[in-house]
């Protein structure tokens, strides 16, 4: 089978270059955070998620920790979206902490898109696993993960992120790595 990025290529460019989210849009890069995106960051993540977005430390923490792992959507003015991800020290599992699209630029594609440079990353890094949460009714969030390989782990995880904060956990397992660094067989989607 195909691994998600095979069956949903980025039109013949490279992730890195720009591409145009509607024929009247500026064209948008996906690019890596830099220190001087940490305003727009913080306006996407308030804007995206306004109950509890992440105070601005948290954010700081985050770029200078995790840097490296927070990709943005930019299309020259200001940013549209972000991914942060983070991978285990012994880099057998990565967890994708925050996808995010703004409202303007929801339901063309963004999200996939983001979330397939961090799935090509994280192949040629070989990580074995991803892991997520979402929330359970954010059935637009669940069905992208689904269209590419997640499957849910075990039913609602009441209170996981705290009182009232149910989450879905969902797992994409990318390869088993034998000696050798090929896949083994039966492995990966």
């Amino acid at each position: 089978m195909a691994m998600p990025e095979e069956r949903f290529p980025v039109l013949g460019r490279r992730s890195d270059q720009a591409c145009f989210a509607g024929s009247s849009d500026r064209p948008l890069t996906t690019r890596g955070v830099t220190e001087a995106d940490l305003p727009e960051l913080l306006r996407v993540d308030r804007e995206v998620f306004p109950e509890e977005p992440y105070p601005y430390f948290v954010l700081r923490q985050h770029f200078d920790v995790h840097g490296d792992r927070i990709l943005v959507l930019d299309d020259g003015d200001c940013l549209h979206g972000y991914v942060l991800f983070v991978t285990t020290s012994d880099g057998y599992v990565c967890w994708v902490l925050s996808l995010a699209v703004s409202a303007d630029r929801r339901g063309r594609g963004l999200g996939k898109r983001l979330m397939l440079e961090v799935l090509r990353q994280l192949r040629r890094e070989r990580v074995h696993e991803v892991r997520l949460t979402v929330e359970p009714a954010n059935a637009a969030a669940i069905m992208l993960y689904r269209t590419l390989g997640f499957s849910a782990e075990g039913g609602v995880r009441r209170d996981y992120l705290g009182p009232g904060e149910d989450r879905l956990i969902m797992v994409l397992v990318l390869a088993q790595w034998s000696y050798g660094g090929k896949p083994q067989e039966g492995y990966g989607r």
